[in-house]
């Protein structure tokens, strides 16, 4: 018994052990996950503006690592909940059971024994008590014997005698059936003991610690089922690295910083010839006539000089001054951009103020149909206040496009590159952008499908100012799309395309292939997925 004792105390010391491993490999886990998390905190962009967010793809990869390494510290996280919940929570409920069933059947196996003991215990007194009676009787008949083969001895102490050993022998007799009595139902407590009760107890201990075998078995599973539940979620997390690191076009960054940076400014032009040795050979009206040359020639150099000198900041310091609302203090390029980026902003606010115009005559309407809905007049003021941001924002519209046709006129008029009356032809015709296309009348908004002027095919490459669009999503086709007609871009079944412009309402997604091709696809046709923070939103760089 006790080697058993040993024995399943250790089992129980073993299996506290195991359960202590568990909590600290638990609290590993969430340690590990907690320094990720802080990880990714610590280099995550604290954006406070919209010109602050990450552009290029190098950058936009390792945000998108970031998030991922966030996804995976979370896993870590789910597999130390798992092991709490499963494996360690388990064990130590287990532990407290066993220790109580441990305990009982230990306490029935001293009970079993304490009660063999005091039936011992009877059965020994019972022969002992035969024992002496039994001594007893022969001395009274050894003394019944003398006195009646003694001639002195009267007959009153030989009867005396005899009733004594009658008495004595009469005791015997008692104490001998009371002696088998208890030896037999020792024998059988014994027996019972022995081949039945302890046994019993045995068994008990014996399929108690075959559970704890089989309860270790089961935590060592559910430890290694923990951590791999989380293999393909963690499998995705890294794959989603990989396509993040895929994904980094140094081409395309590189022409970000380029159209990010640069000017519009036309090169210096060339120095001219002074020739100080013509008065040596001159006649008195040649002279004069190269005189005049050579001082236009000095002047016109040092006017070329000095605007050069105020252009090429590349590697000399760019003139401070303050920001002025056409944005004529930024170079034409990047004022071009701005102001085009204003000008979107604008049309955006319009249509807003635009369909809560049209939501508020329709609910005017309805009020003046049904007088127990409301009143019409409580309208009017909103009504009015719509108006005049509509004004407002038309009249912001105008004056923006105004500064942005002078950009592009003095930046086509620069050089050979343009001419006058395709310039001309385009401002009449007015500009397109991403939320539609206006006149030159800035009252006047046209909402048209998307296309492309085709009398301009011959001079896109003269004439295409505008920056690509960077992706703000990407999608797959669905069908397969032949793409005829004029503006649109043909697609292959299952086809992966960048998305730089969402579906403005006309059924019509511009989307982007890998070689910059672009085009307009029908929306039905694909999958979009948008990427994080750029839903409803284009970025013009």
């Amino acid at each position: 018994r006790s080697c058993l004792d040993k024995h399943t105390q250790w089992g129980i010391d073993f299996l506290e052990r195991y359960a202590k491993f568990v909590k600290e490999r638990i609290e590993i886990e969430q340690n590990y996950a907690k320094q990720l998390r802080n990880l990714v905190k610590k280099y995550c962009p604290k954006r406070s503006s919209k010109d602050e967010e990450p552009r290029f793809t190098s950058c936009i990869a390792f945000f998108n690592i970031l998030n991922e390494l966030n996804d995976y510290a979370g896993q870590r996280e789910v597999v130390a909940e798992e092991m709490a919940h499963r494996v360690y929570g388990e064990l130590m409920r287990y532990a407290h059971d066993l220790k109580t069933e441990r305990k009982m059947h230990l306490q029935e196996g001293r009970k079993a024994q304490q009660y063999l003991d005091m039936c011992w215990k009877q059965m020994d007194n019972s022969k002992k008590k035969f024992e002496r009676e039994c001594r007893e009787a022969e001395k009274a008949q050894q003394s019944y014997e003398r006195l009646d083969n003694d001639t002195n001895a009267t007959k009153a102490d030989v009867e005396k005698a005899k009733q004594q050993l009658n008495l004595r022998t009469h005791m015997a007799d008692e104490n001998k059936n009371e002696y088998a009595a208890q030896l037999q139902n020792f024998n059988g407590e014994q027996h019972k003991h022995f081949y039945i009760v302890i046994p019993q107890i045995y068994k008990q201990l014996q399929e108690m610690d075959e559970r704890r075998t089989v309860k270790l078995s089961e935590c060592y599973r559910g430890f290694a089922d923990s951590e791999r539940k989380v293999i393909p979620i963690i499998s995705k997390c890294l794959e989603g690295m990989i396509l993040a690191a895929k994904s980094v076009d140094e081409r395309r960054d590189s022409q970000m910083v380029v159209d990010s940076f640069k000017s519009g400014f036309e090169p210096p032009g060339d120095f001219p010839f002074e020739d100080y040795s013509q008065h040596i050979y001159r006649t008195i009206s040649d002279g004069t006539i190269s005189a005049s040359k050579q001082e236009g020639g000095k002047m016109d150099a040092k006017t070329t000089v000095g605007k050069a000198k105020g252009k090429l900041w590349l590697f000399g310091k760019k003139p401070k001054g303050p920001a002025l609302e056409d944005f004529s203090h930024l170079p034409p390029e990047q004022r071009r951009k701005k102001l085009q980026q204003r000008i979107d902003e604008l049309n955006r606010e319009l249509q807003k103020e635009s369909d809560q115009k049209d939501a508020l005559n329709k609910m005017k309407d309805v009020y003046e149909k049904n007088p127990q809905m409301g009143d019409p007049g409580s309208l009017q003021p909103k009504l009015a206040e719509t108006m005049n941001n509509i004004d407002r924002l038309r009249m912001e519209i105008h004056k923006n496009e105004a500064w942005l046709s002078e950009v592009e006129g003095k930046t086509g008029g620069r050089g050979d590159r343009r001419h006058s009356s395709d310039i001309n032809h385009l401002v009449t015709q007015g500009r397109e952008s991403p939320e539609g296309s206006y006149t030159d009348d800035a009252n006047q908004e046209v909402r048209g499908p998307p296309q492309q002027h085709s009398h301009h095919s011959e001079f896109d490459d003269e004439f295409e100012d505008d920056d690509p669009l960077p992706a703000i999503g990407h999608c797959k086709a669905i069908y397969p799309f032949d793409g005829h007609n004029e503006g649109t871009l043909a697609m292959k079944e299952g086809e992966v395309l960048y998305i730089i412009e969402e579906d403005k309402g006309d059924g019509w997604t511009r989307a982007r292939r890998q070689n910059g091709e672009e085009g307009y696809v029908p929306t039905s046709y694909i999958d979009v997925t948008l990427e994080k923070n750029s839903k409803g939103a284009v970025t013009y760089i």
